[in-house]
């Protein structure tokens, strides 16, 4: 598919799992893709593979929760590809800690990368957006929706995220801005590395369609809403989940 043709995105948090299959499949589908991460020799691969298979991709170090690193990576943009068309704000961290073990600092830090990132992007990149009738697409969670034991910051980070996409959808639709968000549920990323093969399998089994999810499944939502398909979807939360957040086991 060329869905994206003369089209330039911004994938954050694209040196691995969800991001990096996004960065893969907005190149695949015709746009010029700017990996941004903090892990700069990931992130470079990712780059160099998308260019190996003949797309137009470049690394650009980005620490999302610093105002300053959005300004050079706005410059480094317009520097190599021109105007920015599609923000993919995926940039996440994650601790498994209950509220009343959580450190502020720990709490400051899930808020700094997991949702103001999108404020800052959309700041920064609203005059390209504005110009080219952009659109951004920022990956939430089904934690937005749904409470799970030990994940208060990251859920508390992803539900203001799906608020603050609702906002900017509203904020920006008359300039023809669309603003949506993806929400994963059990996808198989780095972030289950640590996770042993008996939890992958509860975690699976919890899906209607009984199976983990593949990052390049995320990356395909965020390809159709990125796209002209998607020309009349703005504010909506597109959950990607197997059917986790559908299936309960209680009568």
């Amino acid at each position: 598919m060329s869905r994206l043709v003369d089209k330039v995105a911004v994938v954050t948090g694209a040196a691995s799992g969800i991001g990096a299959a996004t960065a893969h499949r907005l190149a695949a589908e015709g746009a010029a893709v700017v990996v941004a991460d903090i892990t700069d020799d990931a992130g470079q691969e990712v780059a160099a593979k998308i260019r190996a298979a003949g797309h137009r991709a470049e690394f650009v170090h980005c620490d999302v929760s610093e105002e300053d690193d959005w300004l050079a990576l706005r410059d480094r943009v317009d520097e190599m590809f021109g105007p920015l068309d599609l923000l993919c704000s995926n940039a996440s961290t994650q601790a498994v800690i209950p509220a009343h073990e959580l450190h502020r600092a720990e709490w400051d830090r899930h808020i700094a990368v997991n949702l103001t990132p999108l404020y800052l992007g959309v700041r920064t990149f609203v005059d390209d957006l504005r110009a080219q009738r952009g659109n951004v697409v920022a990956i939430s969670s089904v934690h937005a929706q749904f409470g799970l034991p030990g994940f208060p910051g990251y859920a508390a980070a992803k539900g203001g995220l799906c608020a603050l996409v609702r906002q900017l959808a509203v904020e920006y639709g008359s300039a023809r801005v669309r603003v949506n968000a993806v929400l994963p549920g059990p996808i198989l990323t780095p972030v289950w590395d640590d996770v042993d093969e008996e939890g992958r399998r509860q975690s699976a089994e919890a899906t209607a369609l009984v199976r983990m999810g593949a990052p390049e499944e995320v990356a395909a939502a965020v390809a159709f809403l990125a796209s002209d398909d998607a020309a009349y979807i703005t504010g909506a939360n597109l959950v990607v989940d197997g059917g986790w957040s559908i299936k309960k086991e209680s009568q």
